[in-house]
């Protein structure tokens, strides 16, 4: 790699929940180098599993803040070993999972905080006027409700803290030499920011600790160039004086700037779970799924929803239904018609978390819950009401179809073309599919570049106009978007009957 390493560059890290990674990419948008460290394998010292430590209690979980930074130095090295040019770097930015900065610090398993999470809803009015606040209902993972637990259980050490950090602000700290400010992105996942007037929210600081404010700052625009590299790694490794940090963000924000997203597009990751990023110009944020201040473009807003049951799901229902194949799970697609006959169904094998519901739940056309589907029945229903189910609680969050809209999917999943080519037709929208691999990291090298123009008004999108496009994969079959209009209602209702069951009527 060293022949290559010369060349001007940003540089995009990713301080995730396993490995510290970092893509070195260059003018041209081409990733040219990459490396990491992954905690469990290279600093076994640290003891961690999946890079945490889970505490007795099953609800604590924890990473120690020093891995983070000795797996820092170690990808240094690497590339200082390798022969990389650092004085070819013109800025640098990057992701991390949000937490709370101390020794052993939670991260977004952390599950600990229902207490503190109710309360600080009952402050803001209710669940649901939180959610219009800060994006989000209380969340146990969220930064406020850790930051409140520390102070009730730990008054002390958080008397003696002077600055509370993100993992995205704390690597940006690591970079620039002293204290980086939170950026907006990321600081919508802490119950704290206010995502309209992005300023902290004083009834949230107040719920959760005292002087919170003074703690933790004032947040600046994702695109925000917050200062020079420290002269350490000008002295260290070579990096250029003039090197600029620009603000950290949170993970998903940055896989958002990584996948190129704009107004109007859906990401769809297929994985173990579902994930949906959405962009939106006007949202309505509820009691399901978040909102987040968007990383690229500072008057608009990135929802995300999650859905537990995707591929494990998926692959049971294949092994049920389709002899333990993906060709014959893709048949089964291909052999049955849009809109399945009006047979709708809800596959939740595990507690969901969009919707708030589990078991499995059949319906005829005529709206009578079955026992029973036939078998290529049994695979379209699943695999139509996973993508109905997103783009119903996508709209629920003020995200609408649009005539440019493309959605772009990842995962596993991704690479069947038949399961593309249903979420193509409920979306009534094209699917396109790209390497994500390193969204996180190369959406951060992104943004660096954007920031070193941030202040000429530029768009993110002409910033990177020249990266690799999306290769299309699925387009909506034609009478797709009537199909469709028609069963989501229904859908929505069969939906609505199932949570009404699930946890009874109404207060």
């Amino acid at each position: 790699m060293a022949e290559h390493a010369s060349r001007r560059c940003c540089l995009g890290w990713d301080f995730s929940t396993q490995q510290v990674k970092v893509v070195a990419v260059d003018a041209d948008l081409n990733v040219f180098y990459e490396e990491s460290v992954r905690f469990d394998r290279d600093l076994p010292e640290f003891g961690t599993r999946g890079g945490v430590h889970i505490h007795k209690d099953g609800l604590t979980v924890t990473s120690p803040v020093l891995m983070w930074v000795q797996a820092l130095d170690i990808v240094l090295e690497k590339m200082k070993a390798s022969g990389f040019d650092f004085s070819q770097v013109l800025a640098v930015s990057g992701a991390g999972q949000a937490c709370f900065s101390i020794t052993d610090c939670p991260v977004w398993m952390d599950s600990s905080t229902t207490a503190q999470c109710r309360r600080l809803e009952a402050a803001a009015g209710g669940a649901q006027a939180l959610s219009r606040l800060t994006g989000s209902r209380a969340y146990e993972r969220f930064t406020g409700n850790q930051i409140a637990k520390i102070y009730q259980q730990n008054p002390e050490a958080y008397s003696n803290t002077e600055r509370i950090s993100l993992v995205s602000s704390f690597a940006a700290s690591l970079f620039l030499g002293s204290y980086s400010p939170v950026d907006y992105s990321d600081g919508s996942g802490m119950n704290l920011l206010q995502i309209h007037d992005k300023v902290w929210s004083q009834v949230c600081l107040g719920a959760c600790a005292p002087r919170l404010e003074e703690k933790l700052g004032p947040p600046v625009p994702s695109c925000a160039a917050v200062g020079a590299i420290s002269s350490y790694y000008v002295w260290r490794y070579g990096f250029h004086p003039g090197c600029q940090v620009v603000a950290f963000t949170g993970d998903n924000p940055a896989s958002l700037a990584g996948m190129r997203l704009e107004e109007g597009d859906i990401a769809v990751s297929l994985g173990t779970s579902d994930t949906l990023f959405v962009w939106l110009r006007e949202p309505v944020p509820a009691l399901e799924g978040h909102v987040f201040c968007n990383p690229v473009d500072p008057q608009h807003f990135l929802a995300l929803l999650c859905f537990k049951n995707g591929s494990l799901t998926r692959e049971k229902v294949r092994d049920e239904s389709a002899s333990c194949s993906w060709g014959e799970f893709s048949r089964a697609l291909r052999s049955t018609q849009m809109g399945n006959g009006g047979n709708l169904g809800f596959y939740f094998d595990v507690m969901e978390i969009t919707p708030e519901a589990t078991g499995r739940h059949r319906f005829n056309a005529e709206g009578h819950e079955v026992s029973a589907f036939p078998r290529d029945v049994e695979v379209r229903a699943l695999v139509e009401g996973q993508f109905m189910a997103k783009r119903l609680h996508a709209e629920g969050l003020g995200y609408r179809v649009v005539p440019k809209t493309k959605i772009l999917a990842t995962g596993g999943a991704s690479h069947n073309r038949d399961i593309l080519q249903v979420l193509a037709d409920v979306f009534g929208a094209p699917v396109y599919v790209m390497d994500t691999a390193n969204s996180a990291c190369v959406g951060s090298a992104y943004r660096a570049f954007h920031g070193l123009v941030a202040g000429t008004n530029m768009p993110f999108s002409e910033v990177v106009k020249l990266a690799p496009n999306p290769r299309l994969a699925a387009t909506p079959a034609p009478g797709a978007a009537q199909v469709y209009e028609a069963l989501l209602p229904k859908y929505a209702k069969l939906e609505q009957r199932i949570l009404s069951q699930v946890q009874g009527p109404p207060e």
